[in-house]
């Protein structure tokens, strides 16, 4: 099994996901192999606290474009998890 570190990537700081933390869930970029119970295992190991539930989704990278024509490939595609917390437990990512 990977190690949390190479499984989280790193956390996701936006208006949107600051506004989950208030509903105690939240957001990371993980690796594209990750799975569901590879997240939850990373979180509870490298923070300490107790996962409720995870929810991920693959992002498909943009195609590099120049006026008409597509440029030689395209953007990576990114992992995003969701991750609620169990009542009482809490992360400062900031």
């Amino acid at each position: 099994m990977k190690s949390p570190y190479e499984i989280l990537r790193r956390p996701v700081l936006t208006e949107k996901s600051m506004a989950g933390q208030q509903r105690n869930v939240y957001s990371f970029v993980v690796a594209p192999e990750a799975t569901k119970p590879d997240v939850k295992h990373a979180i509870e190991k490298a923070f300490n606290v107790k996962v409720d539930s995870v929810r991920t989704v693959t992002l498909k990278g943009k195609v590099k474009r120049q006026k008409n024509m597509v440029l030689d490939g395209k953007r990576k595609d990114v992992k995003k998890a969701y991750v609620t917390l169990k009542e009482g437990f809490r992360l400062d990512i900031i």
